[in-house]
Parts: C-alpha cells; sequence; structure tokens
C-alpha cells in the first residue's frame, strides 16, 4: 500500500498503534487518514471518534481500511465517523480513486 500511495506523490505518515496515530493526527493536522480498525492499545473506532471529537482535527478525512466486514462495523465506523469503510482485500487502484475523491 505504502508503495502504491507514493508513486502518487502524497506525504505519508504511519503509526504503529491508536495513541501513535492520535498523536501524529494531532502534531501534523494531515488532509486524511487511512485507519485500521485492529491497532495496539487504542482500536480505530476509538481512534475515530477521538479524531472526529477533537475542533483542531474534526475536518480530517477519515478512510477505514479493515478485515472486519460485518454489517456491525460498518455500522460502528459510521457511528465514530468514518467518512468511507474498505474491507480489505482491496484494490491500491480503488484506495487511490477514493483519495483522491476526498482530497479533491
Amino acid at each position: 500500500m505504502r508503495t502504491s500511495l507514493e508513486d502518487q506523490d502524497f506525504e505519508l505518515l504511519e503509526a504503529a498503534s491508536g495513541q501513535e496515530a492520535l498523536s501524529l493526527a494531532r502534531q501534523q493536522r494531515p488532509d486524511l487518514i487511512l485507519l485500521d480498525v485492529l491497532m495496539p492499545d487504542i482500536d480505530g473506532f476509538s481512534v475515530c471518534r477521538e479524531i472526529k471529537a477533537d475542533p483542531a482535527i474534526s475536518g480530517t478525512k477519515v478512510i477505514m481500511l479493515t478485515a472486519k466486514t460485518e454489517r456491525a462495523d460498518r455500522e460502528q465506523a459510521r457511528a465514530a465517523g468514518a467518512d468511507f469503510y474498505i474491507p480489505k482485500p482491496f484494490s491500491p487502484i480503488e484506495l487511490q480513486n477514493i483519495i483522491h475523491r476526498y482530497l479533491t
């Protein structure tokens, strides 16, 4: 995924945990976050809720990428404020198209 997005000239930041993702989001204020649900320490749903509740970064678009494909998972992502939900596996081209849609 990283290689596919680097080819598109996106500036990429990576976090290894939910807490690190929140910290980076607050420091860097990205335009868009690709967020997995399953992460160490804080799950992606909770990270998304915190991002959307923080006035400084609430406008950041959040696209959730996850192996969790149940309807309840999609509903939980929507309730957390996710802008889009992509179940794995997905095509790199599909992801690029969705990112471009949210960044333009």
